[in-house]
């Protein structure tokens, strides 16, 4: 558990979350509350009280309109950054939409700073026969640690054999050619003509009818009406099991920022540190 105070950071998270909800609406726009958020809605009424983050998925052909038209469509200091938007640099595979206001860096080998932000992630369909379903998420669990190779320091664990692979991956592969062969594998299987759908980021184990998601849904997190899942108890129990027994303190996963600051940009950040 991180030791910080966390209510004004979810607040400020909050505010993303409202902005992209109200920039959906006017382009008919589907989005869900996702994953721990979804869970936070419906057991908590808004976060989950340690929970620093928030999550939301969009079908493939949403979540491409937002990618394309964000900067016109999104408030200026509210940042949408992929692999869309930043082809050469961006590290992951889904979205992010951070607020220029503020700074975080998650991780000090993973060297992509920005401001606090939430998830977006890309849902997409996926092929009934079980065996190609294998096949699709072997290859594609390959290309994502091929994507985190390339991008983190090799020497994180030293100049052994741990910085092998990572420094192979880097001679065989470009960033942009991996977000694009993961782009490519993640679109094969049309969200909209398809029964069975994944968010790719969780795995195999992520794929689930698309019925249970159903129409977007008004669901009342934190005072405000945002869109969740219209079955929310079977997707829960689907995701989670037994989902209302809050886990015990080990399992309140938080992450441990390298640095927060909710009162300065990153840009601002980037100038007087030297980062490019």
């Amino acid at each position: 558990m991180a030791s910080y105070d966390i209510r004004p950071l979810q607040l400020r998270i909050l505010e993303i979350v409202k902005a992209v909800d109200a920039v959906c609406k006017q382009h008919n726009l589907r989005y869900y509350l996702w994953a721990g958020t979804m869970l936070g809605a419906v057991r908590h009424g808004g976060f989950i009280p340690w929970d620093d983050d928030l999550d939301i998925a969009m079908p493939r052909k949403d979540y491409d309109l937002l990618m394309a038209n964000c900067r016109e469509w999104m408030p200026e200091c509210f940042e949408v950054v992929s692999y869309e938007t930043d082809p050469q640099n961006y590290p992951l595979p889904f979205a992010k939409i951070q607020d220029a206001r503020t700074t975080l860096i998650e991780r000090m080998h993973l060297r992509y700073v920005g401001g606090i932000y939430l998830d977006v992630f890309p849902l997409d369909g996926q092929p009934e026969n079980k065996l190609l379903r294998r096949a699709h998420f072997f290859r594609y669990q390959w290309l994502k640690k091929a994507l985190y190779f390339v991008h983190r320091d090799p020497y994180r664990h030293g100049h052994g054999m741990s910085s092998w692979l990572p420094l192979l991956c880097r001679k065989i592969y470009s960033m942009q050619e991996l977000q694009q062969k993961i782009r490519d594998m993640q679109k094969a299987y049309d969200y909209d003509k398809c029964d069975s759908v994944v968010d790719h980021d969780d795995g195999l184990k992520g794929v689930m009818p698309k019925a249970l998601l159903g129409t977007p849904t008004p669901v009342e997190f934190e005072g405000v009406m945002l869109m969740g899942v219209e079955h929310p108890h079977e997707y829960l129990e689907r995701k989670y099991g037994d989902y209302m027994v809050i886990p015990n303190g080990d399992h309140q996963r938080q992450h441990n920022f390298q640095l927060l600051d909710l009162e300065h940009g990153y840009k601002t950040y980037k100038t007087t540190s030297g980062e490019k």
